[in-house]
C-alpha cells in the first residue's frame, strides 16, 4: 500500500508518502512541506496548497491519502486554516477518485509511539527509527505526515476487517427482515373472518 499522509495547514503543509504492509519493514518514498506566504491572501494561499498537493499526487501516485483529522483548539484562527487546508487535501484526492481517511493527530501518535500524549520530538524520533533514516525530518510537519501515513497502513487491516464485519452484520439483518416479511406474506391473519363471527353471533 502506497499513502500520501497531510499534516495539514496553512503556512507549512506536511507532505510524505511511505509504501508497505502492515508486519514488515515500511520504506519512505518522499516528504516535505508545501509552503505558502503568511501575508498573502487566503484564497492565494489555498491555490498554492492545491498546486503542491496535486504535484505530489502527480509524482507518487498514492492509493490513500490519509488527513489528520481537525479537532478543536483554543487558538480558532489556527483552527480555520488547518480545516481550509485539510478541505484542499480531500478534495484534490477526491477529484481523482483516490480514497481518504481521516487520523486524530493522538491516534496517529498511539499507533507510532504507543503513547497518544507523544510530543514532536517524540513521534519525529519514532518515525526515523521505523523508516531507517538517517535523521529526524524537518520540519515536525514532514514528520507529522510521515506518521500519518504509518498510521493509517498499519491499521487499515484492522479498519478493513471492522467494516467488512459491520457490512455482514448489516446483510444478516436485512436477510432476517426479508424471512420475517415471507413469513408474514404466506400466513395473513384474517381480522375479517373474526368480524363475520362476531356479527353472526349478534343476529342470532
Amino acid at each position: 500500500m502506497r499513502v500520501l499522509g497531510v499534516d495539514p495547514g496553512l503556512t507549512r503543509c506536511g507532505v510524505g508518502v511511505v509504501e508497505g504492509v502492515a508486519g514488515r519493514p515500511l520504506t519512505m518514498l518522499g516528504v516535505g512541506v508545501v509552503r505558502t506566504a503568511a501575508d498573502a491572501d487566503i484564497g492565494v494561499r489555498l491555490v498554492g496548497i492545491e498546486r503542491g498537493i496535486e504535484e505530489w499526487l502527480d509524482r507518487f501516485s498514492p492509493e490513500l491519502v490519509a488527513v489528520e483529522r481537525v479537532f478543536s483548539q483554543h487558538n480558532v484562527r489556527t483552527v480555520m486554516g488547518t480545516a481550509q487546508a485539510s478541505a484542499v487535501a480531500m478534495l484534490c484526492a477526491s477529484r481523482r477518485g483516490i480514497p481518504v481517511a481521516l487520523h486524530t493527530p493522538s491516534e496517529v501518535k498511539a499507533a507510532v509511539t504507543g503513547s497518544g500524549r507523544a510530543d514532536k520530538a517524540q513521534v519525529g524520533a519514532m518515525v526515523t527509527r521505523l523508516l531507517r533514516l538517517s535523521a529526524p525530518p524537518k520540519p515536525a510537519d514532514a514528520a507529522d505526515a510521515l506518521a500519518l501515513a504509518i498510521c493509517h497502513i498499519w491499521r487499515a487491516p484492522a479498519q478493513n476487517r471492522l467494516q467488512q464485519a459491520v457490512a455482514q452484520n448489516r446483510l444478516q439483518q436485512a436477510a432476517a427482515q426479508h424471512q420475517a416479511a415471507a413469513r408474514a406474506s404466506a400466513h395473513p391473519q384474517a381480522p375479517a373472518q373474526h368480524q363475520s363471527s362476531a356479527v353472526k353471533g349478534r343476529t342470532r
